[in-house]
């Protein structure tokens, strides 16, 4: 949008919202630092309350479900069982491949069910932020994901040998090997985690800036709005809604291709071929 158009907006009273709504203060006393022009905020905010949160949500509901474990389940009991088989078998087993894949399924399982989580909190009320919308976070995430596959790669094949694996591809010869190798070197070892993190932190991010722009545009058409311009703040409502169901199911899916990926790159690190 040109500079124009954005002084006619907020000369109109309405100031569309941005990525600057995205960073909260800390919650609690305001302590703030300059650097290289930036302020910067010190303190507990409230998407590091959200990462509490949906951790102890987690593991109480699953330690609820495992705790009075029977032959026959009750409804809590096969909430947890299902929800643990999704991630077993479509994440753990059928990408990483019966012989290893128990081994990592703790932690596919509980990285899932963390990222939906905190996905959701984009859309459950009285919090209704995402917490990934910080790219800080979900880049913790992506390096600790880069740390594990590495990391039972170099275990598996050797230091030498893991790099190897990953960078010179199988049944290639001559000297192509100078343009594959450092190609492969980039995609497999340095490029992965921030594509990885970019993904999810940029969905959550333009999602929810959808929401808040069709919900407060919306509301200011229908209150400060000239009469003929009412019925689009009705329209801009009604997709607001629309797209909030649209958005549930973007937080799964970006959950679900997270921790996808994630087993895709433990099964490529592990595995004897590349």
């Amino acid at each position: 949008m040109s500079n124009v158009a954005m002084t006619a907006i907020r000369t109109e009273g309405f100031t569309p919202p941005g990525p600057g709504d995205f960073n909260l203060p800390p919650i609690g006393p305001d302590r703030t630092f300059e650097l290289f022009g930036q302020t910067y905020y010190l303190g507990v905010t409230k998407p590091m309350l959200q990462l509490v949160l949906a951790a102890v949500l987690v593991f109480g509901f699953f330690y609820l479900a495992s705790k009075r474990r029977a032959m026959v389940p009750g409804k809590l009991q096969y909430a947890g069982e299902q929800a643990y088989g999704f991630v077993r078998n479509s994440m753990g087993r059928d990408i990483i491949g019966s012989h290893d894949f128990m081994r990592f399924v703790p932690y596919l399982f509980a990285l899932f069910f963390f990222i939906l989580l905190n996905n959701l909190f984009a859309s459950i009320p009285f919090i209704q932020f995402p917490t990934f919308s910080r790219a800080g976070m979900v880049y913790g995430l992506a390096l600790l994901s880069w740390l594990i596959y590495n990391y039972v790669g170099i275990k598996r094949h050797g230091f030498g040998g893991y790099f190897k694996h990953q960078s010179v591809p199988a049944g290639v010869r001559g000297p192509i090997l100078l343009l594959l190798i450092p190609l492969e070197f980039l995609s497999n070892i340095v490029v992965r985690p921030v594509t990885l993190a970019l993904r999810l932190f940029a969905n959550m991010l333009a999602g929810h800036l959808l929401l808040i722009l069709f919900a407060l545009g919306g509301e200011y058409l229908l209150l400060h709005g000239a009469t003929l311009v009412k019925p689009v703040g009705i329209l801009a409502w009604l997709l607001f809604i629309a797209i909030s169901f649209l958005e549930l199911l973007v937080q799964f899916l970006q959950a679900y291709v997270f921790v996808l990926l994630n087993a895709m790159y433990i099964a490529g690190a592990v595995s004897e071929e590349h």
